[in-house]
């Protein structure tokens, strides 16, 4: 079986810096696409999705290059400011650019926002309706704490698809449930939501997790979402802080289990993302 891994990163610090990662962190260096296609090859990944790591606007227009020169990206999840007046035209000239038919999302660190419900704000709505206008998708980096955020935002606009990023970050490391379970429930219970296994290895302990961890809150996403609106991502290189690109594949199929794999592991991100 083939797999499209619906969520990974790249970035070169001779090119700019990436402010979010801690001082000394083995994640401080530069991780390209030849860095991350011998390991996806050998785990069977044929086809990936880039996702968007800074909020500055050259980064975009990267991706879309680099998704043109290497077989490996079949998409982009790229950044835009949703608040400016001509988002629209915006998106519009970055399909325009080198690869911009590569571009299939956008992405804002919602995480990093101080306002709970930022994603209700007149002008990201206005942003996020360009966004669904544009038939692209919108992926959801958020914490917990701005899941009902998110529910009201898809309730508002059902002709955007949302991807929910990394189960929306639960407390996997505690053990804590609720109220994580109840709001990605309700999450879920929009038809025009989608959900990524992906990103749980480092919302766990990052030094002593185990499968049995993370179970509890995939199976949550696996019953609320079902296997045409979940997809599997690596969130590579992030996930080697706690796990190898292949112990991340590995770890997502023992938990998936009898579900449809075929699903969840290639078709929806197809889908979802035209890939």
């Amino acid at each position: 079986m083939t797999v499209v891994d619906a969520h990974h990163h790249v970035w070169d610090l001779s090119v700019r810096d990436q402010d979010w990662i801690a001082p000394g962190s083995p994640l401080r260096r530069t991780f390209t696409t030849a860095d991350l296609a011998p390991r996806a090859r050998a785990a069977g990944v044929d086809r990936t999705v880039l996702v968007q790591t800074v909020t500055v606007p050259e980064e975009t227009p990267e991706f879309l290059a680099l998704a043109a020169g290497h077989e490996l990206i079949a998409g982009v999840v790229g950044w835009t400011d949703l608040t400016r007046p001509d988002v629209g035209d915006e998106l519009a000239r970055l399909r325009e650019l080198p690869g911009g038919s590569y571009l299939k999302g956008i992405r804002h660190q919602v995480q990093g926002e101080p306002d709970p419900e930022w994603l209700l704000r007149p002008d990201v709505r206005r942003g996020l309706t360009a966004v669904a206008d544009a038939g692209l998708v919108y992926d959801l980096v958020v914490l917990p704490h701005q899941l009902p955020a998110c529910v009201r935002a898809a309730q508002s606009l059902p002709q955007l698809t949302l991807v929910l990023d990394h189960l929306g970050k639960p407390p996997i490391a505690s053990g804590t449930l609720e109220p994580w379970t109840a709001d990605v429930r309700a999450l879920a219970g929009l038809p025009n939501t989608v959900c990524k296994l992906s990103g749980m290895v480092t919302e766990a302990d990052l030094a002593t997790w185990t499968t049995d961890d993370l179970r509890p809150y995939a199976d949550t996403v696996l019953d609320a979402f079902g296997p045409d609106r979940l997809m599997f991502g690596s969130d590579w290189p992030v996930c080697t802080l706690a796990a190898t690109y292949g112990e991340v594949l590995d770890v997502a199929r023992e938990l998936v289990g009898a579900y449809d794999s075929g699903r969840i592991f290639e078709g929806t991100a197809v889908r979802v993302y035209d890939l």
